[in-house]
């Protein structure tokens, strides 16, 4: 499926794992910057539903056949997610949500790889360079805030997004928040930016 190149990216697009902080950093970003935030999993439905999908077909898809075939079979519309939030949101700061970067069908990689190299500043979140401080963080967080520790059917998506090569080659820069407060971190990006 072709996707629209946007006429302007958006100015700050953040990636990475569940539990990152992207949302929160997003907006405090956005705030700062005087620009407009997107969540694309907030905003994701009217894209979804453009291919035919919603998140209660993917309920019904996992209840199906699991939760990673599941996310497989949804990867064309996480893919035009992501081209459709960059193109309509110029110079805006958007959070993607951890599967938006992570594809196991190399077609899809290559499809946002493509679309978020037009954006200048692609920031990887992550909580500390050490894997496994930065996954024990993530786990812990997703479970306090949301009440999921991302290892479902034996499938540790955390770790998967974590260590997902395409996320990471997407990126322009890797960021840790380590013990920073928000408004911390957003006031670094915003320097680098």
């Amino acid at each position: 499926m072709n996707r629209p190149a946007p006429k302007e990216a958006p100015w700050m697009v953040l990636i990475g794992p569940a539990g990152a902080g992207k949302t929160t950093l997003g907006r405090e970003i956005a705030e700062r910057a005087q620009r407009q935030f997107v969540d694309l999993d907030a905003a994701a439905g009217e894209y979804y539903a453009q291919v035919g999908w919603s998140i209660a077909r993917l309920r019904e898809r996992i209840a199906a056949v699991g939760r990673l075939a599941a996310e497989t079979e949804w990867e064309d519309a996480r893919a035009h997610a992501v081209a459709r939030v960059v193109a309509d949101h110029p110079d805006t700061v958007i959070a993607l949500g951890a599967g938006h970067t992570s594809y196991t069908d190399p077609v899809h990689l290559a499809e946002v790889r493509t679309v978020l190299s037009r954006c200048r500043h692609v920031v990887r979140v992550l909580p500390s360079p050490d894997r496994e401080i930065s996954l024990a963080l993530l786990r812990q967080r997703c479970t306090a805030t949301k009440g999921q520790s991302w290892i479902i059917d034996g499938h540790d998506f955390l770790g998967q997004w974590l260590d997902d090569p395409g996320a990471r080659q997407m990126a322009t820069r890797t960021i840790y928040t380590n013990d920073e407060a928000p408004a911390q971190t957003a006031a670094r990006l915003i320097r680098y930016g």
